[in-house]
């Protein structure tokens, strides 16, 4: 009989935590719940009609029918860096600096193959976003997580990896503003993990997607920021979530020159380049009106005040965020994050995200994302005070 096998590298891994609750979700409307779903960072907000608009020019023009560059038209690797130089006071080579993604997850998920070998350790944050870890494992890499604790503000604290593993590892992750934590990290926090990468030469990665998501006249900074950063790693960015356009899949890296080189040469061979009609409407999504970006703002400070003076009425005690579109909520006594959300879908309809699922340091949270209406967010709340906690 002929049999199907999978490899190794799929066995190993653990259902895959956003599908596993795409399943929950999808049994509870089976059974005609009316569900609220806070669970995927997926902005419910359109993409701004600007950009809408010069994608159906664009789509239209011959020339972006061929296949595209891989590492991005140059028009659009320079719009990124005019957009790094006016946000950050970062200057990019578009040509040698800046490369275009499939959406930041591509690159996330790619970079460990073209600097991790079998054996090599990297460095993740738990709770941290799941392709960290899985591009590691994939590369034959092992994944030596830093526990990320209310404590420590949920930095890592990097004096407690231990030399061995210091010596031993090729790349470290970080993300802030942070997924699923909320939490930022500030210019000493970066100059220690520039001195810490120098130390031990290890290539940091940071994933920065939600730097425009913020709260208050204190913007988000940019790893790239640091005097010695682009020296020692690079940054991940997307218009996902600051442009609305997660379906659309376009991303970039930017920093290092040798480093985006490793990640081009795997792209060049197990990737392609991105549509170029696309890349087009990202130039309208970096230069043109930037009006929408802050109206998002405004509508994600609305939910975001809304849901917590709701789940502090009820009795939770949430972080309240600073930036990014999640709220990393303590679990009640008797709960681990599972039950919680489990009591949460099974008994008011809402979706939410455990904590475990994001690394062991995780447990004892759920995480909320504010993408669904101030309206639906009040129902879910009115849920909430009904059924208990």
């Amino acid at each position: 009989m002929f049999k199907i096998e999978k490899a190794d590298r799929i066995k190993e891994l653990p259902p895959y935590l956003f599908a596993t609750i795409d399943k929950m979700k999808a049994e509870q409307i089976a059974k005609g719940v009316d569900v609220i779903d806070l669970s995927i960072g997926d902005p419910d907000i359109p993409t701004p009609p600007n950009i809408i608009a010069k994608m159906k020019k664009t789509v239209e023009d011959k020339k972006n029918h061929r296949y595209p560059s891989y590492e991005g038209m140059l028009e659009f690797r320079r719009a990124v860096s005019n957009w790094y130089k006016r946000r950050f006071n970062v200057y990019l080579d578009p040509v040698t600096e800046v490369l275009s993604l499939i959406g930041s997850k591509e690159g996330i998920a790619h970079i460990p193959l073209a600097f991790v070998n079998p054996g090599d350790i990297v460095l993740v944050p738990s709770p941290g976003y799941p392709v960290y870890s899985i591009g590691t494992k994939f590369a034959g890499g092992t994944p030596y997580f830093m526990p990320l604790l209310r404590d420590n503000n949920f930095l890592p604290d990097l004096e407690k990896v231990p030399e061995d593993v210091a010596r031993r590892s090729k790349l470290l992750f970080v993300n802030y503003p942070n997924n699923p934590t909320a939490a930022v990290a500030d210019t000493d926090f970066f100059r220690d993990l520039i001195g810490f990468a120098k130390k031990y030469n290890i290539i940091i990665c940071h994933d920065a997607p939600y730097t425009e998501v913020y709260y208050n006249a204190d913007k988000p900074i940019s790893f790239l920021e640091v005097d010695g950063a682009k020296e020692v790693g690079m940054e991940f960015h997307s218009l996902s979530k600051t442009y609305n356009m997660t379906g659309w899949r376009i991303g970039f890296a930017v920093g290092n020159a040798n480093v985006l080189e490793g990640l081009g040469q795997i792209k060049t061979n197990i990737d392609s380049g991105l549509f170029q009609a696309i890349q087009e409407a990202g130039i309208e999504a970096l230069e043109g009106d930037q009006s929408p970006v802050e109206e998002m703002r405004r509508t994600y400070l609305e939910r975001r005040d809304a849901l917590i003076n709701g789940l502090m009425e009820v009795g939770l005690k949430p972080e309240v965020p600073k930036a990014s579109f999640y709220l990393w909520v303590p679990v009640p006594d008797g709960h681990t994050s599972t039950t919680f959300c489990a009591h949460l879908l099974n008994k008011a309809g809402i979706v939410t995200t455990p904590g475990s699922g994001f690394g062991e340091a995780g447990e004892g949270y759920i995480r909320m994302a504010l993408t669904v209406s101030k309206d639906r967010i009040i129902e879910g709340v009115e849920r909430l005070k009904k059924v208990g906690i």
